[in-house]
């Protein structure tokens, strides 16, 4: 509550004009322009890289494969946490205040929760299609098709949109018991109860990081035992075994790099789920070390592109080729 101007003359609020906003901190003006362009350009990137991901494979005919399908998925995630989410997230951390609404912000948070939810479990599939190509390769065509993968995708965006907005309806449910400490105009805020955002951690994150993890490990000792089958049993035709080797050496790399994805995904998303762990015990986190893991996983969403770019010699002639088609479409 505001009281006098002697007292309150160095502090400001969200909305001057209320009895009953919440505090606001004022970023020095070089720092907060400084990040105002830092964080820019991390959300142009993110639109922009992923956008390229989403035309590239749209494009081409000759990437409508289980796998790529899989990374469109991710990427469209990516696409839209980038221009939907950030945007506003930028101003509520620069700000240090929250001017959208409360309806907006249930929008947001559940938006988010939903894409989040989308990414891991899309990587999660990633990890199993990954593992049934390297260990079942006999079998891959069959067991792993484009209306399988479809299937697979449609499945996990309905899934994650279902997680995304039900951590919404548990909020309400324990928001008479935080309104007490929240009860200030400008914030937006998740409420999760202790017990749920111990769960959420474990079954959400964790399990399934430690399960992708473990299935990576096993897909290293396959692709190690076949190097040496294969160096040790080749006696087809010479131009059989150029082919072989190349389509082998194609399947090896795709696997790697995505290997790669799901590591960078899973060292830039455990800080905030190793804090959404501990702090319901330790009760020690603010809004400010919020903000620093927020935009720490948000940075994941930037490096994919990036990661395909380096590393898939398909995606960089690709990208060449679609970009290639829509410039002569103008002419």
């Amino acid at each position: 509550m505001k009281t006098n101007q002697s007292e309150t003359e160095s502090v400001h609020y969200c909305f001057e004009s209320s009895n009953t906003s919440c505090l606001k901190l004022v970023y020095p003006t070089t720092i907060r322009a400084s990040l105002y362009v830092l964080l820019g350009a991390t959300i142009l990137l993110t639109v922009l890289g992923n956008l390229l991901v989403i035309v590239t494979i749209s494009h081409s005919k000759q990437l409508h494969t289980p796998t790529n399908y899989l990374i469109l998925s991710l990427a469209v995630s990516d696409f839209l946490l980038g221009a939907v989410v950030m945007p506003p997230s930028l101003i509520r951390s620069l700000e240090t205040c929250w001017y959208l609404g409360d309806w907006f912000c249930k929008i947001h948070t559940s938006v988010e929760t939903s894409l989040t939810a989308a990414s891991i479990f899309m990587l999660y599939l990633i990890s199993v299609e990954r593992y049934v190509a390297v260990s079942r390769p006999l079998l891959y065509h069959t067991l792993i098709t484009t209306h399988v993968a479809k299937c697979m995708i449609l499945i996990c965006w309905v899934l994650s949109t279902l997680i995304g907005f039900g951590m919404e309806l548990n909020s309400l449910t324990i928001q008479d018991v935080y309104l007490t400490q929240l009860n200030c105009e400008g914030r937006c805020t998740v409420l999760v109860d202790k017990l749920s955002s111990i769960l959420s951690s474990l079954f959400v994150f964790f399990i399934p990081g430690l399960f992708m993890l473990g299935l990576y490990l096993k897909i290293l000792l396959i692709a190690h035992k076949q190097a040496r089958s294969i160096q040790v049993t080749i006696l087809t035709i010479r131009n059989r075994e150029k082919t072989r080797i190349f389509l082998s050496k194609m399947e090896q790399k795709s696997t790697r790099t995505l290997g790669i994805v799901t590591a960078v995904f899973l060292s830039c998303w455990s800080p905030t789920f190793i804090c959404m762990l501990i702090d319901p015990v330790t009760d020690s986190s603010t809004q400010y070390l919020y903000d620093i893991l927020v935009w720490i996983y948000y940075l994941n969403s930037v490096m994919n592109p990036i990661i395909y770019s380096f590393l898939l010699k398909w995606f960089r002639e690709s990208l060449r080729k679609a970009f290639s088609k829509i410039f002569n479409n103008f002419d």
